[in-house]
């Protein structure tokens, strides 16, 4: 696995799926936006999907901190689109089948075994501001991501 990525970290750029189908670069949101970026193990298992439904409902309160959400796991374009519908998910959702995204970003895996649950709020400029890792605390990664963005 790479080096983990680190605050004050440019953020690594990439290039995914999204469960609409475009393609969907970090560097979109360059100049325009923050980031937070959340990577999770699986869609529909019942943690993610509290995250997910945590950061759907504080979705307009990003918004209004100026800022974009982008969940990452290694499901396939159709079940992201599954999940995203099913729960309503207005942020986007990518696809990162080879996890090849997960690990140049370094995210934790669980013994080994299973994909880490990671978020990164990422600065308009690219710079990582704020890493929160924690596998069983759902709804602090929206928590602390909030905290973060309302200090920037």
């Amino acid at each position: 696995m790479a080096t983990a990525v680190r605050v004050g970290d440019r953020a690594p750029d990439f290039e995914l799926t999204a469960a609409d189908g475009r393609r969907v670069k970090l560097s979109d949101f360059h100049g325009k936006k923050n980031v937070v970026l959340y990577f999770y193990p699986a869609s529909e298992t019942p943690g993610c999907t509290i995250q997910a439904c945590a950061f759907r409902d504080a979705y307009s309160t990003f918004q209004e901190l100026g800022a974009e959400v982008i969940g990452i796991s290694g499901d396939s374009v159709a079940r992201q689109q599954g999940f995203q519908k099913n729960h309503q998910l207005p942020f986007l959702i990518l696809s990162d089948p080879d996890n090849k995204v997960r690990q140049r970003y370094g995210a934790s895996s669980l013994f080994g075994l299973f994909p880490g649950r990671v978020t990164y709020v990422i600065d308009k400029e690219g710079v990582v501001r704020y890493v929160f890792d924690s596998m069983l605390n759902f709804k602090a990664h929206v928590d602390e991501a909030l905290k973060i963005l309302r200090q920037l």
